[in-house]
């Protein structure tokens, strides 16, 4: 075991897009990164490099040869988010270098936008598993290492606010990423009834469209609304520098909340310079609290009532 004086932070689904950009710039920041999916590579026999971090050529490997080259600290492991023995593997490994980890931020998605009618169950089956599943299973295999930790860490998932506009044409993909704000809200609470004061999980959403490479396809017509991803890091170090009880268990935007810390210039995040991206969540959402919220009733757990029986 190595170990790290450095914040360890693990980014699942750190290829491409949001992901290798959360990664870079938290290593800018000083944190040692671990950089995690399936795609790896011969990043030193690229060539131009780095590549296109949108395209096929950015992998694990390009990221970790990126953040190394620039001064930063990263290790590159493979991970298949649906297979749970690859998550433990994943999370083993990070501690066995780094001796420690603080931050989980949780990229990794499968996408499919379509009505139920022309959602094969093969397809809705891999995000269900990619999307949900694999975020569970992710979160498990990291919380013995936090409960090692004393209980002090955060965790950052991207996944929207809860709407039902966000139904609307693509039920099947909603169904996985808000079950994955669903575990937001219920890990939160989990904490909060606990007295884990000193852990926070995050959900944090673009409010316009990030240039990535699902957005490859339409680029070309609508590039005056997309935003860079740094966007979204700046906006998840934010989350990360700001007290537990200020993001714990909240659903957030990336502008909403960076305009929240004082930040008023987005001009910078959009990839057409002067472009105004125009916003595709909505101003205001739902409160999903109940006036007896606090009333648990009786409490059960599962666990003792099957230890009671044995």
């Amino acid at each position: 075991m190595a170990g790290s004086d450095k914040q360890v932070a693990l980014i699942v689904g750190a290829s491409r897009g949001i992901g290798r950009q959360v990664a870079i710039d938290l290593a800018k920041n000083g944190y040692a990164v671990v950089v995690s999916a399936k795609s790896t590579s011969d990043a030193y026999a690229l060539k131009p490099f780095p590549p296109d971090p949108n395209s096929p050529q950015s992998t694990i490997s390009t990221v970790e040869r990126e953040i190394r080259e620039a001064g930063g600290e990263a290790t590159a492991i493979t991970v298949d988010t649906r297979d749970y023995a690859s998550v433990q593997r994943m999370v083993g490994q990070t501690v066995s270098i780094y001796g420690r980890l603080d931050v989980l931020i949780y990229n990794s998605g499968a996408i499919w936008w379509s009505s139920v009618e022309n959602t094969p169950m093969k397809r809705f089956q891999l995000m269900q598993r990619v999307n949900v599943e694999g975020l569970y299973g992710t979160i498990q295999a990291t919380l013995p290492y936090f409960k090692r930790n004393e209980w002090k860490g955060r965790i950052v998932v991207v996944s929207p606010p809860i709407y039902s506009r966000f139904f609307r044409g693509k039920t099947a993909y909603a169904m996985g990423k808000v079950g994955m704000s669903v575990l937001t809200k219920g890990l939160a609470m989990d904490w909060e009834r606990e007295g884990k004061s000193n852990m926070a999980i995050t959900s944090i959403w673009p409010a316009t469209a990030i240039q990535s490479a699902a957005t490859k396809s339409v680029e070309h017509e609508n590039v005056k609304d997309l935003r860079k991803p740094t966007i979204c890091s700046d906006a998840i170090l934010a989350m990360l520098r700001a007290p537990v009880s200020q993001v714990n268990g909240c659903l957030e935007l990336d502008e909403d909340f960076l305009r929240e810390t004082g930040v008023t210039d987005f001009d910078k995040y959009s990839i057409i310079l002067g472009a105004k991206p125009r916003r595709i969540m909505p101003a205001e959402f739902p409160d999903l609290t109940v006036k007896e919220q606090d009333d648990e009733g009786k409490r059960m757990d599962s666990t003792k009532l099957r230890a009671s029986r044995m």
